[in-house]
């Protein structure tokens, strides 16, 4: 596997104290270390970061689940073969909110028709596929997933969607280097 240099080089510390606040407020309480390497990105342009935070705040303050949230996640950045921000979740997320790690695998390599996926991931699965291939759902889809989220929860997936394709364009363009904790694709070598 070929090691990439990135494009543009994440703040390192110590940092502006506008940037240090900034980053301070996103990371978890109990944090040691520096920032994720995104957020010290995104950091070398506050105004923007702040506005991207407002929406990360969102994702994660919203009525979806946050299983199903997860689960979006991570397909959507499996499907844009976004190791980074896939990586970051698969290790955070998954056994906060009830994602089998089989599950998590599948993300990368199921279709979803594949019978790992339980019938509402299922709708998930084929949800991410769909606005990632097509940025759009079509009528059945949009239908059988009216059965099990309301409109409100039906806007936010888009968001989560979109906001997630913003994230993985990002860290792949720029070819960010991975977490030290993150965990790898499955298929990676």
């Amino acid at each position: 596997m070929q090691i990439l240099a990135e494009r543009i080089a994440p703040l390192e510390p110590p940092h502006p104290p506008e940037a240090a606040a900034h980053l301070a407020a996103l990371m978890p309480k109990g944090w040691s270390g520096p920032a994720l390497r995104l957020f010290r990105l995104w950091a070398r342009h506050l105004p923007m970061a702040e506005a991207l935070r407002g929406v990360g705040r969102y994702v994660f303050a919203g009525t979806l689940a946050p299983r199903d949230r997860e689960l979006l996640i991570l397909r959507i950045c499996a499907r844009c073969d976004c190791e980074y921000e896939w990586g970051v979740h698969a290790v955070f997320f998954p056994a906060r909110v009830g994602l089998a790690p089989e599950l998590v695998a599948a993300t990368r390599s199921a279709a979803a028709d594949d019978p790992v996926w339980p019938a509402r991931d299922a709708l998930l699965v084929r949800a991410a596929d769909e606005l990632h291939d097509r940025a759009t759902l079509s009528e059945p889809l949009w239908r059988e997933l009216a059965v099990h989220w309301d409109d409100t929860q039906l806007l936010e997936l888009l968001l989560i969607a979109g906001f997630y394709h913003l994230v993985s364009y990002t860290a792949n363009a720029t070819q960010l280097t991975r977490e030290p904790f993150a965990a790898r694709f499955p298929d990676a070598s």
